[in-house]
């Protein structure tokens, strides 16, 4: 257990917030816990040795018992007057949540400030700005809030028939975790 422990938020609330939003940004901070520089006097509690030196991170390295966290912490801090109202933070993926499609510009401006004024760095390759749905932690987020993934549905779609307990056992587990997604009377 991380010697100082701060909850992560939970992945299903944060992508069920979409619900109600007209547009969606999703963003992705690049070598997250890395961009968090270290202060002077624990350079030498977090050092490693190999056949050539001693040598001490500056940054804050992923094996550090409390990277995760400490990252955690940074970004509801830094983020903290939006993460109710337009901002979502997950560690390092964040999505940016509009009410209405004329604020976003403004929305993704107050983040890119934040972002630029904290010196965080974003990873170009997993940006999406701008559309009213998509994947996000690995649920389908929508205007309607989270949907069930066309492609794992195609899988359940395509099952083979069943022919002993343990493959019973194992799909009882599948419609279990994927509950909340069918419908109820």
């Amino acid at each position: 257990m991380p010697k100082d422990f701060y909850p992560l938020p939970r992945m299903d609330q944060l992508a069920d917030s979409t619900s109600g939003r007209e547009l969606l940004s999703m963003i992705d901070a690049s070598q997250r816990h890395h961009q968090i520089m270290l202060a002077p006097e624990i350079h030498k509690r977090v050092s490693f040795i190999t056949s050539a030196s001693t040598f001490c991170y500056v940054a804050m390295p992923f094996s550090l018992k409390n990277a995760g966290a400490t990252y955690q912490y940074l970004v509801d801090k830094i983020f903290r007057p939006q993460i109710e109202r337009n901002v979502k933070v997950y560690v390092d993926d964040m999505l940016v949540k509009s009410k209405e499609t004329k604020d976003h510009i403004t929305d993704l401006e107050e983040t890119f400030s934040v972002l630029r004024n904290y010196r965080l760095k974003l990873n170009p390759k997993k940006y999406v700005f701008g559309v009213q749905g998509g994947r996000f932690l690995g649920f389908m987020i929508t205007q309607r809030g989270i949907e069930a993934n066309p492609l794992k549905v195609k899988a359940r779609q395509d099952l083979k028939a069943l022919t002993n307990v343990n493959e019973v056992q194992k799909l009882t587990r599948r419609i279990t975790a994927i509950s909340r997604f069918i419908f109820k009377q």
